[in-house]
């Protein structure tokens, strides 16, 4: 794939963030550099950034995608509230993989885990 400067931008605009954006997010961001640019071009290229393995897709629950530009390996938390994401440093779990592996009779490459429930943020507010 020839070398795009909106790519470029869109990849510095995810990784200059840890909120994990919607490509509508994106598209408000990528508007203020590229007036014109249109929301199916933030599509082709975060598409394309995924395909590269520059970024990765986080699908929430209720189906909205996320994006994270930050590709080491990490888990992600979800609210079930509000729908934050966070990331979560866990080093991969080889047993997990093994065990995997062994059900599946397959090879087992990377794992990528979501966890679900209620924010610290939500479950303070819920208290009150």
């Amino acid at each position: 794939m020839r070398y795009s400067k909106q790519r470029e931008t869109l990849l510095d605009l995810l990784r200059g963030t840890q909120s994990h954006p919607s490509a509508d997010m994106l598209y408000t961001g990528m508007r203020e550099i590229y007036p014109n640019i249109s929301l199916a071009t933030i599509y082709r290229n975060l598409a394309q950034l995924e395909k590269n393995g520059d970024i990765r897709r986080v699908i929430t629950d209720d189906a909205k995608e996320h994006f994270d530009g930050f590709v080491h390996h990490h888990c992600h938390f979800v609210c079930d509230k509000c729908g934050s994401i966070s990331d979560i440093e866990l080093d991969e779990d080889a047993e997990l993989s093994k065990k995997v592996s062994g059900l599946l009779d397959a090879e087992v490459k990377r794992q990528e885990l979501t966890f679900y429930g209620i924010c610290k943020q939500c479950a303070k507010n819920n208290a009150h």
